[in-house]
């Protein structure tokens, strides 16, 4: 299928990855990425769920490529991921030009699926996965990446816990996890081809292994193989959830040098009885009793966090305690969102206790406060310090200037005559902070892969 594609991405790392594999099949059946609409002769939209602006950005998006394809009729637009896989018939039904749309648990249909509608009209393949489902990982599908030393590995599929805001287990389904050897053999074909840093993916990556064996704590045991992989600078991985923390994971991260020491550590709210209708499975108490546990064991750790304001139901003194807990939690970041119902899950039905969007407004706005304060705190206390950077390239704001990430993955920006190559290793003297970022200036830099020289600034 000869011609140039485009695919928009909605949602997490995990839609990112699918993406990627969705580009690898496209470029596999003869087409090239284009950035170009107007000259797309496919588009694609791997959509989200998780909030209802996720709803309102696919059908904005649809609704402009209908002009797009009216003007041009041969060109095919299909919708996959999280969203398809939720809203199914309904897309064709209220975007009857849609070609093709596809699940979550059939990226590797896509092309096929193309082929089909040029052939015989529109089409919708919508697939349920199980447990027993091995088949479930795209595992063995090219990827296209788009950048050469950074890769995602897929370590688990679906969710087996049951947070009454969240729908991802509804699309997603069952926790499947990928077998131990099978992702240490991708880890090392990744070092390989010059990944230098990966980020493990799992809706709970804690849990990863529970249905492969019970006998020990497996995602402890992976974060320690493939951080010994050779070639393999750093090691990452989302989201953990705070009720599967285990103190193996913790004595992991202290002890193997690649393990960023960095903790996304979702808290969504401080209060107790919010926590219990949320059906998180701790208290603000044992999540702050693990949370010191962490920082004492992992030297200079940073923790980032997800917080729902708005919960239904949620009062001011819960509030209260949610910004308590945030105080007290010294986060570095967070990312913050308002209550938003989907479909399909259990607080969506809680009508009677939503609350007003100007009493969620305000209280957003001073949550967003509380966390600003530790970030810049967390930030000032860097300066004067030398950070080791993995170079991502040019600002888009200023070319000019350099950005990077830290282990922590604090965003750096610093000035540089001549940038470093993209997925270089810098080292930068932190000069100053704000709440979203650090600045530095450039001392020396880390040759990209295979290339383990070290350079001073003043050759460079």
């Amino acid at each position: 299928m000869a011609g140039k594609y485009l695919i928009r991405t909605f949602g997490c790392q995990m839609n990112e990855h699918d993406s990627e594999r969705l580009a690898g099949l496209l470029e596999a059946d003869g087409m090239e990425a284009t950035d170009d609409v107007e000259q797309a002769d496919v588009v694609l939209l791997n959509t989200c769920c998780i909030r209802e602006n996720a709803d309102n950005k696919l059908y904005g998006n649809l609704g402009h490529l209908k002009s797009v394809k009216d003007r041009r009729p041969g060109m095919q637009i299909a919708v996959g991921g999280c969203l398809a896989q939720k809203d199914q018939g309904l897309v064709q039904q209220r975007a009857p030009y849609v070609d093709a749309v596809f699940g979550t648990h059939n990226v590797g249909s896509a092309a096929e699926l193309l082929r089909r509608a040029r052939a015989e009209g529109p089409v919708m393949e919508i697939l349920e996965a199980t447990a027993e489902d091995a088949a479930a990982f795209p595992s063995a599908l090219p990827v296209r990446r788009d950048v050469p030393y950074s890769a995602w590995v897929t370590i688990q599929i679906g969710c087996d816990n049951s947070c009454a805001f969240c729908i991802v287990p509804s699309v997603r389904g069952p926790e499947i996890s990928r077998p131990f050897d099978e992702l240490v053999g991708e880890v090392e074909r990744l070092a390989g081809d010059g990944v230098t840093e990966i980020t493990l993916l799992g809706q709970n990556v804690n849990s990863y292994g529970r249905d492969l064996t019970r006998r020990r704590p497996l995602f402890a045991e992976l974060l320690r193989a493939v951080g010994a992989v050779d070639g393999i600078r750093r090691v990452r991985f989302t989201s953990p959830h705070p009720k599967d923390l285990r103190p193996e994971t913790i004595a992991a991260m202290a002890e193997v040098e690649t393990v960023c020491r960095h903790l996304h550590y979702p808290l969504q709210s401080g209060s107790d009885r919010v926590l219990k209708a949320m059906h998180r499975g701790y208290t603000a108490e044992r999540y702050l009793r693990q949370l010191a546990a962490a920082r004492a064991a992992i030297a200079d750790l940073a923790v980032t966090t997800d917080i729902i304001v708005g919960f239904p139901g949620e009062t001011d003194d819960d509030f209260e305690r949610t910004l308590e807990v945030a105080a007290a939690a010294q986060y570095d970041s967070a990312y913050t969102f308002i209550f938003s119902p989907r479909p399909g899950t259990e607080a969506a039905g809680m009508t009677d206790r939503f609350v007003p969007a100007d009493v969620t407004a305000e209280r957003f706005e001073r949550l967003r406060v509380v966390i600003e304060r530790s970030a810049l705190a967390k930030h000032e206390a860097r300066v004067g310090r030398t950070e080791h950077v993995l170079v991502e390239g040019p600002s888009k704001r200023n070319p000019d200037v350099t950005t990077g990430r830290t282990g922590q993955s604090k965003l750096v920006h610093f000035p540089s005559t001549v940038a470093p190559a993209r997925g270089s290793y810098a080292e930068v003297r932190v000069t100053g902070a704000a709440p979203h970022h650090l600045t530095g200036e450039l001392l020396a830099v880390t040759a990209p892969p295979r290339h383990k020289t070290r350079i001073p600034v003043a050759a460079i």
